[in-house]
């Protein structure tokens, strides 16, 4: 039967060390919304975007330099209309292979299959995380542009969606309504 998980593909000139090392400094190719740590076994981990995304990741497997997986142990994806918690229970595997002199690391997120609602999304958001910003994290050694950029966008759009007005009229309710629809 055919692998339908999600996966994505990077090839490196840096080291198998210095691609596992960036791994756990997700704050610079994931997001800065993140709470927790990702260095050593059973370490857990939150990615937050209120009202969008929640993730909670335990460190279930490292093998030095060569494999890490999370396990997501928690999760809400906000935007969704069925199972806002598809992600639980879904693994995120990285594996680290050095080849001559460049390195692969290949990410598959197990569970993440094209029948889930989320898929569609998340394949561009994964394409864009581990294609782009990790690996520019990887190969020049600090957060792109456009994850900086994103994270902007985010903060801005969270301001505006919890902005509410209170005003006080001298009318009745039906009045107020007639109103307000001109």
């Amino acid at each position: 039967m055919e692998n339908k998980n999600f996966t994505a593909t990077i090839e490196v000139a840096q080291s198998a060390k210095e691609v596992f090392n960036a791994l756990t400094n997700v704050t610079k190719w994931w997001s800065k919304d993140f709470e927790g740590s990702s260095t050593k076994l059973d370490d857990v981990f939150i990615i937050n975007h209120p009202t969008q995304h929640y993730s909670k990741q335990k460190l279930v497997e490292i093998v030095p330099d060569k494999k890490m997986v999370w396990l997501v142990t928690d999760s809400t994806l906000y935007w969704l209309n069925k199972d806002k918690q598809e992600w639980t229970n879904t693994k995120m595997i990285f594996e680290i292979v050095s080849k001559g002199d460049k390195t692969v690391l290949h990410f598959t997120h197990e569970g993440l299959v094209p029948e889930k609602e989320c898929y569609e999304m998340c394949e561009k958001g994964w394409d864009m995380v581990i294609k782009n910003w990790l690996f520019y994290f990887i190969t020049v050694g600090q957060p792109s542009e456009e994850m900086i950029k994103a994270a902007e966008i985010r903060n801005k759009y969270l301001e505006k969606k919890n902005f509410h007005r209170t005003i006080t009229v001298n009318a009745s309710a039906a009045e107020a309504m007639k109103k307000s629809t001109r």
